[in-house]
């Protein structure tokens, strides 16, 4: 484990509020990481996609980078926008 894992792992432990927030956060860090190297691996700049969704560079920016609140019809035009279907799954 590496000692900012350690950190973490101390931090969240002493303080639950973190836990929760730092979790969520990463979530959503973590599934606008994904679509930025799906829309990358389709070859695609943000304007390119923009441009197939019919909206703004700032918009595709801001998915990528905020996805915290993203609407669900969004995500599978941007998924089809990339030649990609949308799966969700419950765990």
């Amino acid at each position: 484990m590496s000692d900012f894992q350690t950190y973490l792992a101390k931090r969240k432990e002493v303080d639950p509020e973190l836990a929760d927030n730092y979790d969520e956060g990463y979530q959503a860090f973590k599934f606008g990481a994904l679509l930025k190297e799906a829309r990358k691996d389709a070859g695609l700049t943000q304007l390119d996609l923009a441009s197939k969704l019919h909206t703004q560079k700032s918009a595709i920016s801001r998915i990528e980078n905020h996805s915290e609140d993203v609407k669900l019809s969004t995500l599978e035009r941007f998924a089809s926008a990339l030649g990609k279907k949308l799966e969700i799954h419950l765990v």
